[in-house]
């Protein structure tokens, strides 16, 4: 009885110091309420201007995740997915031993995973993320050496500007191989011309000479290849010592390998999203050691490694994406030619990677600030609501999170930056908060996105001299990524796009503003007030 007691009056203490903690957080929310019975709270719906925007091409370099594939879209159409990556010793200046004689080069790739069983055996069982298309797609891959050199930085008029590589440079890079450039990857067919994204777990045997003993170490599914011994051996163990002793020198003598991804027959094809930085190939091969005679001569196990280089996080020029997308008709009228910015669009098109944005502006809202102002409303909370048209997003894969930022200045909202929330074990589900998290129905299909702009909108009434500006939604491949990425050409309306969403593959189409859309999947600016009675 004592502890039944004690743990509820823990309880009780706990729901009091909750209740006034909610009632700090109301009060500071609503920014000057006054708690009594004068006040009641009331919503107002606001028309908004929503329409399409073209993306077209955006740099592309130094992603933190790339896509390698190609990706059929019923909606938008077919995204091939190339990528290019610089290659680094994992040591400088390495000693490589007298005669050196390579057994195998092995290049390997995690893919993004999830663990589903792991087995008597010891073995596992592993699911493949971040896998788009077809399951059992295959694709005819090549890796070539890259004749490109990656530069951080060029001048122009005297001045050092930072060089960037765009979603439509795989021409570029392809050219300046020449023709016939040779293809590294050269084992069975299964690793280059009928290459597929394996879940299965690499596993690999050795037994030990002596004992005779069985060692298996095991590893989470990766694209694994073999690629060309007498490339490396030339390349690599050949090579004057000087190629191999800095960075500087090493990128400019090896600059790099070209993944290029083309249809394997009349297979089906699939796209993956795959973070290239945990990529490393591993030269395996013999060294004579010290020699007295030939007779006595005697060889050593030796290994190298390179590294695929990353440069997110110091922003150095070391990769980039290559996407062509052939759109389907509909879609590209959609985004180009049947733009409506005055009355805004009945279709927003979302589309990640080279795709589609949407504009909102808050016209009618803005139109009314004076009047809100007069009347001391006070803002309670604040939502644009986007309805996933479900019809025409049948059979597809949705976006699990869009994005809704300044598009006037390229930032994000005050909103974005006050949700400190995070999810460690889910990221993709951090600053719920501020939303745009797919809401499923019943049948655990996208129904709505719903985003929290209280913040924006409070700043706009407090603020006389405070800019009404575009906002820009794109899907969102990471809602921890706000960075934005500039167009190659800038247009009248945008000059930089959201890098999380060059990073997305997939797209969404929801109902706009236009009055022809139905009243309760238009899509419109709500806010909930405190009005004085």
């Amino acid at each position: 009885m004592y502890n039944t007691s004690f743990v509820k009056k823990i309880f009780l203490a706990v729901i009091a110091v909750f209740l006034y903690s909610c009632d700090k957080d109301f009060n500071a929310l609503g920014d000057g309420l006054v708690g009594d019975d004068h006040f009641g709270l009331e919503s107002e719906k606001y028309d908004v201007v929503a329409f399409n925007q073209e993306v077209t091409p955006i740099q592309s370099n130094n992603l933190a995740t790339n896509a390698l594939g190609i990706y059929d879209d019923p909606v938008f159409g077919t995204t091939t997915a190339n990528f290019v990556t610089q290659i680094g010793l994992e040591t400088y200046a390495p000693t490589i031993g007298e005669s050196p004689v390579i057994e195998s080069v092995t290049l390997s790739i995690p893919y993004f995973n999830t663990l589903k069983t792991t087995n008597t055996d010891g073995s596992h069982t592993y699911e493949l993320d971040s896998i788009y298309g077809d399951k059992n797609g295959k694709l005819k891959l090549s890796i070539y050496e890259s004749k490109m050199q990656m530069r951080n930085s060029y001048f122009n008029n005297g001045s050092q500007l930072p060089q960037f590589y765009y979603t439509d440079q795989s021409t570029d890079f392809f050219n300046a191989m020449g023709p016939n450039p040779k293809r590294l990857n050269n084992g069975g067919a299964l690793e280059n011309d009928e290459f597929f994204f394996s879940s299965e777990e690499i596993t690999v045997k050795t037994t030990d000479p002596d004992t005779k003993v069985e060692t298996v170490d095991r590893s989470v599914p990766a694209m694994t290849l073999s690629l060309d011994k007498d490339f490396f051996q030339d390349k690599i163990l050949d090579a004057v010592a000087s190629k191999l002793s800095t960075e500087d020198i090493f990128q400019e003598y090896f600059r790099g390998l070209y993944f290029n991804v083309e249809r394997s027959g009349s297979s089906p094809a699939n796209m993956a999203l795959i973070d290239f930085s945990g990529g490393k190939i591993i030269i395996k091969y013999k060294a004579k050691t010290a020699i007295t005679t030939d007779a006595d001569s005697t060889t050593e196990d030796k290994t190298i490694t390179l590294l695929l280089k990353s440069g997110y996080s110091t922003g150095v020029a070391s990769t980039a994406s290559f996407l062509q997308t052939v759109r389907k008709p509909d879609y590209e009228s959609a985004i180009t030619t049947n733009v409506n910015k005055t009355e805004g669009d009945e279709r927003l098109y979302l589309k990640g990677g080279q795709g589609s944005l949407s504009v909102i502006r808050l016209t009618d809202f803005a139109s009314q600030l004076e009047t809100i102002r007069a009347s001391n409303w006070k803002v309670n909370e604040a939502n644009l609501v986007f309805t996933i048209d479900a019809d025409k997003m049948t059979g597809l894969v949705e976006p699990n999170r869009v994005y809704l930022y300044d598009l006037t200045n390229n930032t994000p909202l005050v909103d974005y930056y006050s949700d400190g929330t995070s999810n460690t074990l889910q990221p993709g589900l951090s600053k719920y908060v501020f939303g745009g998290i797919i809401n499923l129905d019943s049948n655990k299909r996208g129904k709505t996105y719903k985003i929290r702009i209280t913040d924006h909108v409070r700043n706009l009434i407090k603020d006389a001299t405070a800019k009404n500006v575009d906002l820009g939604l794109v899907v969102s491949q990471s809602i921890n990524v706000s960075a934005s990425n500039v167009l190659k050409l800038k247009n009248e309306t945008i000059s930089q796009a959201p890098r999380a969403s060059v990073m997305s593959p997939l797209g969404t189409i929801l109902y706009g503003s236009k009055a022809s859309v139905a009243e309760d999947k238009r899509v419109r600016l709500e806010v909930y007030y405190t009005k004085p009675n």
